[in-house]
């Protein structure tokens, strides 16, 4: 397939050079021209701009660092993305985008017979390298499928979320988890080997417990989505006990734990909603009535 290609960084220039080994024909463009040497090696083509590099391309990727270089690149100049390309093709953003953003241009393309998806991927550089990334895809189903030869060069974990801005969606959420989890490990690691703990085998002893196994990531699909918390694995009092076992030793170690302190809080809320003897994921519950959502399949 004839792509082309914008953004070749750590993360886009192994996926392009990844669907160049696959055999597509690359045209390729980045704002550094020397960040294409290797893929120019490998027989793709140079573009000055983006729309030299959409101009003869049925499928067009985006690797870049955010929202507004995505709109700069698509819309923003004469030499945008959508300047250069043709009625009947695919435009795909790997970017992680706001699905705003993607809702916004979707339009503008679709009236120039141009397809427009949202497909960030998640694995890191080790992934783009390897091949083995996850791909969040938004927009038109059959557009999708007709892409997935390609994609499959990018990456093993495929997946068709749903209408235009979906992907993006799906992204943001899963990065929130990260990073707030991400969050709650530093507040329980350095309470942990504060409290005399050896980081080593506290990271073995969370490793073979509940948290380890990914049960509670589990949980969504079995007690909150079908709302099923009348009959517990730990009640939601249960919950709290522990919760502010954990605040106390805190508190009597000085170690500051922001986002511990919040959960205590919802917690306490959750338990004032007379909820105490629910299974603990009944807490989900006090965030949906804040949120205005209610998370049921």
């Amino acid at each position: 397939m004839r792509i082309g290609f914008i953004g070749l960084g750590n993360m886009g220039g192994p996926m392009a050079l990844n669907l160049i080994k696959a055999g597509h024909q690359l045209t390729v463009h980045d704002i550094r021209r020397n960040m294409a040497d290797a893929h120019i090696a490998g027989g793709a083509k140079w573009a000055a701009t983006p729309a030299d590099a959409a101009h003869d391309a049925k499928l067009v990727f985006t690797s870049l660092p955010g929202p507004k270089e995505v709109e700069a690149v698509a819309i923003g100049s004469e030499n945008g993305i959508i300047q250069g390309m043709r009625a009947g093709t695919i435009y795909a953003d790997l970017s992680t985008n706001s699905p705003t953003v993607i809702r916004r241009l979707q339009p503008l393309f679709a009236a120039k017979g141009i397809t427009l998806l949202d497909a960030p991927v998640s694995g890191g550089i080790p992934g783009a390298r390897s091949g083995t990334l996850s791909l969040m895809v938004g927009g038109d189903e059959a557009a999708y499928l007709k892409i997935k030869p390609a994609l499959a060069a990018i990456g093993d974990k495929l997946q068709y979320v749903g209408a235009t801005g979906a992907g993006a969606v799906a992204k943001i959420v899963h990065n929130m988890l990260v990073f707030t989890t991400f969050a709650i490990f530093a507040e329980a690691f350095t309470l942990g080997v504060k409290a005399g703990a050896d980081p080593e085998k506290l990271y073995t002893a969370v490793r073979n417990g509940a948290y380890g196994q990914n049960m509670m990531l589990a949980l969504l699909p079995a007690r909150v989505f079908p709302g099923h918390f009348d009959h517990p694995s730990a009640t939601l009092a249960i919950g709290h006990k522990d919760i502010h076992l954990a605040a106390e030793l805190a508190r009597e170690l000085n170690v500051p734990a922001k986002v511990l302190a919040n959960v205590e809080q919802n917690l306490i809320e959750a338990l004032a909603h007379g909820l105490a003897d629910q299974d603990f994921s009944v807490a989900f519950t006090v965030q949906e009535e804040r949120a205005g959502v209610k998370i049921r399949t």
